[in-house]
């Protein structure tokens, strides 16, 4: 809206230069020097528009995605897994543009977030290679890319998927509401919380194993 405003008011001011120094008697010198200082002034404002627009360009439309408002969590988790589970997946659904959010560990389900399907979920190539590379992968565009059809499962439709490999132990996968929508702050976010939540589950696993004879 200011940008428009802005260029408006451009064009108003060119278009009132010209009709100014059309509808003058004589061209005199200080007019004609007026009126080249607000014809740069009128493109100046234009320019800054245009800027303004590159700058801040608009935020894209939301995907009409369907699916029931739920949380799933797997059974038996001790209480500092479900705490963790918790918050961390209500803070990414809450100050993201997430619409689903997965936690997926050595092969189980821990949590599901968000619009829920009831397909069952199983990492495909995608999520494969980022296991194996240990490196977070971000299909800003879903559309674009011909292994889509893994995240089917996670959610139809998506625009956008976040996949944050937790080592080579599991997955943090989000799914957004509109294409390019993750920001740089989110995937740092949710980098910090996967170190975090991997930690958790990893202390969980050796307190849980019988002392060594």
């Amino acid at each position: 809206m200011p940008a428009r405003v802005t260029l408006g008011a451009g064009l108003a001011g060119l278009l009132l230069v010209v009709v100014n120094q059309l509808s003058a008697p004589l061209p005199e010198p200080p007019l004609t020097r007026a009126g080249v200082l607000a014809a740069l002034l009128a493109v100046g404002l234009m320019l800054v528009a245009a800027l303004w627009t590159r700058a801040v360009p608009e935020a894209a439309l939301r995907a009409p995605l369907q699916g029931q408002e739920g949380l799933v969590l797997a059974p038996d988790l001790p209480e500092r897994v479900r705490q963790e589970l918790g918050w961390g997946s209500q803070m990414l659904l809450t100050a993201s543009p997430a619409a689903v959010v997965l936690v997926w560990w050595q092969g189980t389900v821990l949590l599901r977030r968000g619009l829920l399907v009831d397909t069952p979920f199983v990492p495909g190539p995608i999520c494969t290679r980022a296991l194996q590379q240990r490196q977070v992968i971000s299909l800003v565009n879903l559309a674009l890319y011909p292994g889509r059809d893994e995240f089917e499962s996670l959610l139809p439709g998506l625009p956008a998927v976040l996949v944050q490999p937790l080592e080579d132990q599991g997955l943090v996968l989000l799914g957004g509401w509109s294409a390019r929508c993750f920001s740089r702050s989110d995937l740092t976010w949710v980098e910090g919380w996967a170190r975090r939540l991997r930690a958790e589950m990893l202390a969980d696993a050796a307190a849980s194993d019988p002392d060594p004879v």
